[in-house]
């Protein structure tokens, strides 16, 4: 998974056919900040610049700038997952969250570890 990032902040693309450019959003956080460009350059430099903004705005308004994540995650998963789960921390020598933190990473090809 190719991901565009700026100080933490993760982007969502599209492409517009009848703007004939790419639109994009910060992603993960509930403030609407958009921006877009023809091309990748202009994307990269705008979404870099679309995060700036938004930070220097909420400390012009003194608010916190929402969190992409907070990085707590809840799974609803069944007994025997969660217990295949333990077994396999146990053996690995971590945590159950350590050990589901290095798999999903692992997964997702990320060096989030």
């Amino acid at each position: 998974m190719n991901t565009m990032t700026h100080r933490g902040y993760a982007a969502r693309i599209d492409y517009s056919d009848e703007d004939g450019c790419f639109v994009g959003h910060i992603a993960g956080i509930n403030d609407v900040v958009g921006f877009h460009g023809e091309s990748v350059e202009e994307l990269r430099d705008a979404f870099a610049e679309s995060v700036d903004d938004y930070l220097e705005t909420c400390e012009k308004l003194n608010r916190p700038p929402q969190k992409p994540y907070s990085g707590n995650l809840m799974l609803r998963i069944p007994p025997q997952v969660h217990a295949a789960i333990a077994m396999a921390a146990e053996v690995s020598g971590k945590s159950i969250n350590q050990w589901a933190s290095d798999t999903l990473a692992g997964v997702l090809d990320t060096d989030a570890r």
